[in-house]
């Protein structure tokens, strides 16, 4: 197959030039020509992106409540956390991109859930660009799956995938991983960005017309963002990805972006000899075990999409030096430094020359702001040296005056609490249920001061 011409298009204003220039030509930016494929001139029924109307079929006007709208099917996939990220499972003709750092276990979970598919009775191929058929095969049978029929293709030339895709006609294709496919369209290396984002649009046009599932596999940067044009992010229907430590046991896998389904939801997996295995109770790896009430350890309930867990808060508060330390693992270290500001001013509780340092237990991240109260009690009892009472859980937003503020699902909350064994819990007032928590005493607060006056009387 003969190479197209290429040229260099900028992604700022659009203006091309035969060749790769450090600044455009046309609106002076710098480094923003990446190079394109041309459009032969005779090429008429030919054009590369003809595979388009499949995207987006013409069609007349037509109004909201007319046109009929039918839930999508899912095909689940065999792992339960990885079906709650999906939504459900797998989706004919969705494009699902993961991405995660090295080793983290993005290819041990595709193979798992894709022999679950084909298992199911689902045609299934596994396109590998950076291992042999005999490393996926050795992976599989270490995994423990013994006689998979799952069909393996080690290639990295983009039109030879598309052209097998055709022949076999399977209903899920997993690419791993999008950054080692290439096109002969483009002369550019495997990975740059030209080659990633056309590999992927042919792949998405390829998905959308025939309703073959497909699967991305991402690189990602140092800074843990999905190496590529983040036009890639945006052309898929699902973004995944995959968190947590290599040296821990424990990964989080967490939907970023969803068509199908609930964002920042996530799947909790452990990873054993055979493989990734789903975690159902996940609140219990990231409490930790103290026979007795320990100082600056409080319990939260934190909500992560649609899972209420339950995540121990650590604060430590130790005598600091003229430039006290701020640290935080899990939570973000400015509201630290603002909850800090709050609790001093608000509180009376004054931490100006110690050295704070608090922890979110599991390596879990927490970004919702329900998570204020806990985060303010824990330090207070690290800097008193007296431990919360048994069986205690906190939530709540706080704000600058000072004021408790509700969280969204509170008595999902309050439940799931219960249901572990807690039974004292300081609440937003507006989070207050109208009927009591069976076996749990409830202390609604409105400021901080009143939450700190009030967990100072319960120890």
């Amino acid at each position: 197959m003969a190479k197209e011409k290429t040229h260099y298009v900028c992604t700022e204003c659009g203006g091309s030039s035969p060749k790769w220039l450090g600044k455009c030509p046309s609106c002076n930016a710098w480094n923003t020509l990446i190079e394109s494929a041309v459009e032969s001139a005779g090429a008429g029924s030919k054009n590369r992106y003809a595979g388009m109307a499949a995207l987006a079929p013409s069609a007349e006007v037509a109004t909201l409540s007319d046109i009929e709208a039918h839930d999508v099917a899912r095909t689940p996939t065999g792992q339960e956390e990885l079906d709650r990220v999906l939504g459900g499972g797998m989706v004919d003709g969705g494009v699902v991109l993961i991405g995660g750092d090295p080793g983290i276990g993005k290819s041990t979970l595709l193979l798992q859930a894709m022999d679950g598919l084909q298992r199911s009775g689902m045609a299934t191929l596994y396109v590998t660009g950076e291992e042999s058929a005999a490393q996926v095969a050795l992976r599989s049978r270490r995994l423990g799956l013994d006689h998979s029929q799952v069909q393996v293709l080690a290639e990295t030339l983009l039109e030879k995938v598309l052209a097998t895709v055709d022949k076999l006609k399977p209903a899920v294709v997993v690419m791993d991983s999008i950054q080692t496919v290439y096109s002969d369209q483009l002369t550019s290396a495997p990975g740059s960005v030209a080659q990633v984002r056309e590999c992927a649009a042919h792949l998405t046009r390829m998905a959308k017309s025939t309703g073959t599932a497909v699967v991305l596999v991402g690189h990602v940067t140092k800074e843990g963002a999905l190496a590529g044009p983040r036009v890639l992010e945006h052309m898929v229907d699902t973004v995944l990805y995959f968190e947590g430590d290599t040296h821990s046991t424990y990964r989080l896998v967490r939907a970023i972006k969803n068509r199908f389904g609930a964002v920042n939801e996530i799947g909790v997996f452990a990873m054993t000899e055979k493989g990734l295995k789903g975690v159902s109770n996940p609140s219990a790896i990231f409490l930790s075990q103290h026979p007795e009430p320990v100082p600056g350890s409080c319990v939260l309930v934190t909500l992560e999409g649609t899972r209420p867990m339950l995540v121990e808060i650590q604060a430590l508060v130790d005598t600091g030096g003229p430039s006290p330390r701020r640290l935080s693992v899990g939570l973000d270290r400015d509201r630290l430094a603002m909850l800090l500001a709050v609790l001093h001013r608000h509180a009376g509780v004054a931490c100006m020359d110690q050295d704070v340092f608090v922890n979110a237990v599991g390596g879990v991240r927490i970004s919702e702001p329900a998570a204020d109260l806990a985060v303010m009690l824990a330090i207070q009892s690290s800097l008193r040296g007296k431990p919360l009472p048994q069986g205690f859980i906190a939530f709540g937003e706080v704000g600058l005056a000072g004021e408790v503020r509700p969280a969204p699902r509170g008595q999902e909350r309050l439940k799931e609490a219960a249901k572990l064994g807690f039974t004292v819990a300081v609440i937003p007032k507006a989070n207050m249920p109208k009927k009591p928590i069976e076996g749990m005493t409830l202390h609604p607060v409105e400021r901080v001061d009143e939450a700190i006056g009030l967990v100072r009387s319960l120890g």
